[in-house]
């Protein structure tokens, strides 16, 4: 009899021990998941995480990082003035182009004033180019970066039609060389450490009335 409530007590032990840790297993998941629910529950801020449907619950919610237009236009107005010279024609000069934001293309409007003065030309003039792009997200140095130009036409009121075109003949490139992959903004790796955490990577990039609505999707294998 002694020896059967020895191995009793040992059988009894033995199961309130395994019982125990699969109850603290189960609220350790449970508190991580909790957790990670909550983080992307952060209140809405440029440049942070936010829910994108105040209706949808804490197990669904899908983050999102926010980039508002005054930090995109500081990051544009830091590249400018630039100049283009045509050697023994004409110096083109850029000035630091006003954004418009164009949320029902996904897309980004920009005027440019642009100078030109030089030997073929008596006096400086001042004209302006309107050129839009989409927006893609470069991975390698976690950059939101202008492609996919559409440029407009240089106009010049002040000069004659003949001059227009040929200062046009450079638009183009002038264009390319001035906004192709121009980096409209930079994220820090900290910005990415909860997306690291659960799994996700930027996706898509909308553009809102506000700024830049960066999505996040599923990083691939």
């Amino acid at each position: 009899m002694h020896i059967l409530r020895e191995l009793n007590v040992i059988l009894t032990t033995k199961l309130f021990v395994s019982l125990g840790k699969r109850f603290w297993g189960w609220i350790a998941q449970t508190h991580r998941h909790l957790f990670l629910s909550s983080l992307l529950l952060v209140a809405p801020a440029p440049g942070v995480w936010a829910q994108t449907d105040d209706d949808v619950p804490p197990t669904s919610a899908q983050p999102r990082y926010t980039v508002s237009a005054q930090q995109i236009q500081l990051a544009v107005d830091q590249r400018f003035p630039l100049r283009y010279p045509v050697p023994e024609v004409v110096d083109l000069e850029v000035q630091t182009p006003r954004l418009r934001l164009l949320p029902a293309q996904d897309r980004v409007s920009v005027e440019m004033v642009v100078q030109a003065k030089g030997p073929a030309l008596r006096r400086a003039h001042q004209g302006v180019l309107e050129v839009d792009f989409a927006l893609r997200y470069e991975a390698s140095d976690l950059s939101i970066r202008a492609h996919q130009l559409r440029i407009g036409r240089l106009q010049f009121p002040s000069l004659q039609p003949g001059v227009v075109a040929l200062l046009n003949t450079y638009a183009a490139a002038m264009a390319r060389r001035t906004l192709l992959e121009l980096v409209l903004h930079r994220l820090e790796p900290k910005d990415l450490a909860l997306a690291d955490v659960v799994g996700l990577q930027p996706g898509s990039i909308a553009v809102t009335e506000a700024g830049l609505d960066i999505s996040f999707v599923n990083k691939k294998p």
